[in-house]
């Protein structure tokens, strides 16, 4: 009884994967690319190192690359687009700059920088088309958190917002630009690692927070939360793991229920470290890491593997109709339904 009651656990979730296929559709950059945003079925924008910045118009068919002049060799781990002809770009590491284009990429204006030796920014998430927010590692213990109100025009310093100290070793991790996620109305999430790994969470575009433990891997640098997502204001899943020892699985997924408040294993987790996840709908959820790619067709709760490629970023459209990943060797794949 116990056999036939495995099989009917497990098959469902060895079968899933089995409905979809990675489909490369560009390996034009000599980029490692960490940023994505997808706009609609038709456009999306990626960025990463190098300077590059790609974009497709029809739905990954084609794409054309740039590097904005002057900034070649900055490492874009985040972009956000809004269309064919707006996006913002914000690179790691020091100097940081934030960069935004109105023409489709083919002219850049720098809106903010910081020569700080210590600047080191994270990730970016915006409320809608206006307002946004950045989050960087802290400088004296506190979160560098800026925030626009005219689309990325213009960005203002409101670190000042978050009265909590990250603790001495606790910072965030730049690995797909989701470790801040944004929701209308004026909820944000941000997650960090480290020595120790927490979700700062804001009901009101950022301007209070409080904090919740994530019992996530944790205790190493190396270690913590480097992808989060959420389906609502409610149901959420994190994923990270160790990325210096990737292919192993100790607790490196967990699952909320109640916002970021409280936070559960599945019942079976991911295969390796994952720097990237993504609710397809409330049942597909995918998750990717530089040792492979997994697929759950339950909300998370049971976890096959869908491939061994690795990506290090996710992103879809509103519809979930364009689904791409993108890799550290320049190259953007498509996921698919296996045509019948």
């Amino acid at each position: 009884m116990m056999r036939y009651l495995l099989l009917f656990i497990l098959f469902p979730f060895i079968a899933v994967g089995q409905k979809f296929e990675l489909v490369e559709l560009t390996a034009g950059a000599a980029s490692s690319i960490r940023g994505m945003s997808v706009v609609s079925d038709q456009i999306a924008w990626v960025s990463g190192s190098a300077g590059s910045v790609g974009k497709t118009l029809d739905g990954g068919k084609t794409w054309s690359w740039v590097k904005p002049a002057g900034y070649e060799q900055l490492d874009f781990r985040d972009i956000e687009a809004f269309d064919g002809k707006r996006a913002v770009i914000v690179n790691a590491g020091s100097p940081a700059f934030i960069l935004t284009t109105r023409d489709g990429g083919k002219t850049w204006k720098e809106v903010y920088q910081n020569r700080d030796s210590a600047i080191f920014l994270d990730g970016m998430a915006f409320w809608n088309q206006r307002e946004g927010l950045i989050f960087g590692d802290p400088i004296n213990h506190k979160m560098q958190l800026l925030k626009t109100k005219d689309g990325g025009g213009s960005w203002s310093d409101v670190s000042g917002s978050l009265h909590l100290p990250l603790a001495e070793g606790e910072a965030g991790f730049a690995a797909s630009g989701s470790t801040i996620r944004a929701m209308k109305g004026g909820k944000v999430w941000i997650a960090t690692g480290g020595k120790v790994s927490n979700i700062y969470v804001s009901n009101n575009f950022g301007s209070s927070w409080s904090v919740y433990p994530c019992p996530i891997w944790q205790g190493e640098s190396s270690t913590g939360v480097f992808s989060m997502d959420f389906l609502d204001t409610k149901r959420g899943i994190v994923v990270g793991g160790n990325y210096v020892k990737d292919k192993e699985n100790t607790n490196n997924i967990l699952l909320t229920y109640d916002g970021g408040k409280t936070w559960k294993k599945p019942v079976n987790p991911v295969k390796g470290y994952r720097s990237s996840v993504l609710y397809i709908n409330p049942k597909l959820v995918l998750a990717t890491g530089t040792s492979g790619t997994d697929i759950s067709e339950d909300g998370g709760l049971h976890w096959s593997s869908l491939s061994p490629l690795g990506f290090n970023v996710l992103g879809k459209s509103k519809n979930s109709r364009l689904i791409l990943l993108a890799n550290g060797k320049g190259q953007v794949y498509q996921l698919r339904r296996k045509k019948s």
